[in-house]
């Protein structure tokens, strides 16, 4: 919600900049729209990246499944020897265990990490692919400025816009084009 606000706020600081702008240079201003997941979306390169990150998923998955079968085990062990063992000796084995249990935790963050960095690894080159495109398609019709159509947590920032301002305006499919999709 905070990078929407952000992101409203410096679109309407962006507004009103050009608002105040005199009225000849106003009528220089060009502004266009894409949908940059909707190209990724289309990509024939991005069938190859989400196997390749799904196979990385289950790799990992099944790292992380494993240590906790392996956690589980030491505190089935734990439960089943509790009963003749010390106080002391108990103690220091639930200590280890809540060792390992925290290692645990570190771990499944660590793996949510490794997905994102290697989300980014794989879908970088595509988005700098598409970034490329929009410069060039921007340039190419001497736009101004191009927005995003949503936030990078897929809210909404252009809610609405008549079938005559998508015609002239959403620039998708033109960046489509330069990517040869």
């Amino acid at each position: 919600m905070f990078k929407r606000i952000l992101t409203l706020s410096a679109f309407c600081v962006v507004f009103a900049a050009t608002l105040g702008v005199s009225q000849s240079s106003a009528q220089e201003l060009k502004i266009g729209y894409v949908e940059p997941q909707a190209i990724l979306a289309k990509m024939p390169e991005m069938k190859a990246v989400q196997q390749r990150l799904q196979n990385f998923a289950e790799r990992k998955q099944k790292e992380l499944a494993q240590k906790e079968q392996e956690f589980n085990a030491e505190i089935t062990n734990f439960e089943q020897r509790s009963a003749v063992i010390s106080e002391d000796a108990k103690q220091k084995e639930q200590e280890r265990l809540g060792q390992l249990n925290a290692e645990l935790q570190q771990y499944r963050t660590q793996l949510q990490q490794e997905m994102q960095q290697k989300q980014q690894e794989l879908v970088g080159p595509l988005l700098d692919q598409i970034g490329t495109a929009i410069d060039q398609v921007a340039n190419d019709m001497n736009l101004t400025y191009v927005l995003n159509t949503t936030t990078s947590n897929g809210d909404a920032i252009i809610l609405y816009a008549s079938d005559e301002a998508q015609e002239k305006y959403d620039i998708t499919d033109q960046v489509m084009q330069q990517l040869g999709i």
